[in-house]
């Protein structure tokens, strides 16, 4: 009697960007069609650093393929090698806020260091701010507020905004919140694959799905966790000398709070966190550092953020579904968050 074939488990499907980004490539392309002129994004790169180099050139190339107007203004160590890195980068901001022929203001992080980051994050105008940085996109985020009405970003109006979660339709008098656009490539992408339930209601749609994030940096990991947690997920949070649960705080009887996530300490160790979790998420900007693929649970979705590739070479052998990058996805983000911040200013200056 022969001996049975041992039955061979297939590796993971390899996805690409490209065909996640191919809707959005074409609203991007049909909103700019609308307009009338092409819109201008200035990028300021002020570092002499490689991926920021190379990401700066990268956007050039999207801009002009989808008919954007591009400007890359290079100072500091981008343009002159005597100089230090972030040498001019404020004023180059202040000057891109005032020219009224700019409509867009994207600056190429890290520069400084986190706090002063963050410091230039809030000098670009929230009405330009196309990377969605500014603390008043971000309040919306973490207090799961999602549209906005455009006259709130003036500096003398209040934090808040509509936070409505019955659908993705803005209310009337409102539009939708800037949201981060790596941290929103990434949840466009698990809805493309499949990870977000369209059968449960708008903002509760990754409920049931376990989800580790792998670095907890202010521009990308933290909003990342909290966008997921904000619709429905289980999120840990990792980062060099920590991990945190985040999970969404139920609805309120009064008007205090809105059903958003909070954030609980946990004892859990990164193998425990990636042994339960459906999808692994990892931006850690380091060439050395990899996701184990022996502690990845079965049939888990892998996402790879960071330019370089966190994941070990035979993660599919564990992961169903495999995306190494999510660059094209996020640079279409950005465009999009171009073309709404030209919708604000429609409506305060129709």
């Amino acid at each position: 009697m022969s001996q049975a074939t041992p039955y061979a488990v297939p590796k993971g499907l390899l996805l690409k960007a490209d065909s996640i980004a191919a809707p959005f490539n074409a609203e991007v392309r049909e909103s700019l069609a609308s307009r009338p002129r092409p819109p201008k994004l200035v990028g300021i790169l002020s570092t002499s650093s490689a991926p920021s180099r190379n990401y700066a050139e990268f956007t050039r190339r999207q801009c002009e393929a989808l008919g954007v107007s591009f400007v890359l203004k290079e100072v500091g160590s981008a343009r002159d090698a005597d100089a230090a890195d972030g040498e001019g980068v404020e004023d180059a901001i202040i000057e891109a806020n005032e020219d009224a022929s700019v409509d867009g203001i994207m600056v190429y992080y890290p520069i400084f260091g986190v706090q002063q980051d963050h410091y230039l994050q809030q000098v670009v105008s929230p009405f330009k701010d196309v990377e969605g940085l500014n603390f008043k996109f971000h309040y919306n985020l973490y207090h799961n507020v999602r549209f906005l009405e455009p006259k709130s970003l003036l500096a003398s109006a209040p934090l808040g905004g509509s936070p409505s979660t019955s659908g993705d339709v803005p209310p009337p008098g409102t539009v939708k919140s800037i949201l981060p656009c790596t941290p929103l490539a990434v949840v466009k992408c698990l809805e493309n694959i499949g990870v977000y339930n369209t059968v449960l209601p708008y903002g509760d749609r990754a409920y049931g799905k376990t989800i580790t994030v792998i670095n907890r940096s202010e521009v990308v990991g933290r909003p990342l966790a909290a966008l997921l947690a904000n619709d429905g997920a289980r999120v840990f949070s990792v980062d060099i000398d920590s991990i945190q649960e985040y999970t969404k705080r139920p609805p309120t009887s009064t008007r205090t709070f809105h059903p958003h996530h909070v954030v609980h300490p946990t004892s859990n160790t990164l193998e425990q966190c990636l042994g339960q979790s459906d999808v692994v998420i990892s931006a850690v900007p380091s060439a050395t550092y990899k996701v184990k693929t022996a502690w990845l649970k079965d049939g888990c979705v892998c996402v790879n953020v960071a330019a370089d590739k966190n994941f070990e070479t035979d993660v599919r052998e564990k992961a169903s579904m495999y995306l190494p990058a999510v660059g094209k996805v996020t640079i279409l983000m950005l465009l999009r968050n171009l073309l709404r911040l030209l919708q604000y200013q429609d409506i305060i200056s129709p």
